[in-house]
């Protein structure tokens, strides 16, 4: 029986609170190659993620090469994406953007243990897309829904990545939910302000009828 070709991890949407409590990494098997999951409070693995917020800092901190830094924030606070000469496309974009900007990315989780035990969280950039802020706002009203879900089936019998969760972290799950509400209520009040007139709700594209997720030029978000 021949073999399917490998396929792309799907790009989960999160947003940074959640993702920045995300420190337990794994694989799901013992191959060397295997992908390597986040773990996500809410129950669930992921090995990419796709977000959407501003820019607000760029810093080259790089020794004998450039080494970027990029501070991106969204409604619920901030990640942290590092690009260098392995990923040459998302390097070179964040040293063209000029503060503050809107970005759009995909990347893989990365996690560092310092030497207190603290495990920080960070972004491994795949591509960086400028977007505008209608893309912006339909990000936050689809991560909400899909982290409500989430938290929705977090009691659900057989769900083996809450049980993780459970195991692993000391965490309520209603928490990200919370911040989810938090940030939709943002949104509606932000929509007279930028949105005024565009045509376009939350959930859609920026007016032209596109699909959401077709829309989404950054890569390849869960369906």
């Amino acid at each position: 029986m021949s073999q399917s070709a490998p396929t792309r991890e799907v790009a989960r949407r999160v947003f940074a609170s959640e993702f920045n409590d995300a420190g337990f990494t794994f694989t799901e098997s013992d191959d060397e190659r295997a992908p390597v999951y986040a773990l996500l409070p809410t129950g669930e693995s992921s090995n990419r993620v796709f977000f959407v917020g501003t820019l607000t800092e760029k810093e080259d901190v790089g020794e004998d090469s450039e080494y970027w830094r990029g501070r991106i924030v969204d409604p619920t606070g901030t990640f942290f994406v590092y690009a260098g000469q392995y990923q040459p496309e998302a390097a070179s974009k964040l040293r063209d953007l000029e503060p503050p900007a809107y970005v759009a990315v995909v990347g893989k989780p990365r996690t560092y243990e310092t030497d207190d035990g603290t495990v920080r969280v960070s972004v491994r950039p795949e591509s960086i897309t400028e977007v505008d802020a209608a893309t912006r706002d339909r990000w936050v009203a689809e991560t909400a829904k899909r982290t409500i879900e989430r938290v929705a089936a977090f009691d659900d019998e057989g769900n083996e990545y809450a049980r993780m969760a459970r195991e692993e972290y000391d965490l309520d799950p209603q928490t990200y939910k919370a911040a989810a509400l938090s940030a939709l209520e943002d949104l509606d009040e932000s929509d007279g302000d930028e949105l005024a007139g565009d045509g376009s709700a939350p959930g859609d594209a920026t007016g032209d009828g596109t699909a959401p997720d077709g829309a989404d030029p950054a890569g390849t978000p869960e369906p």
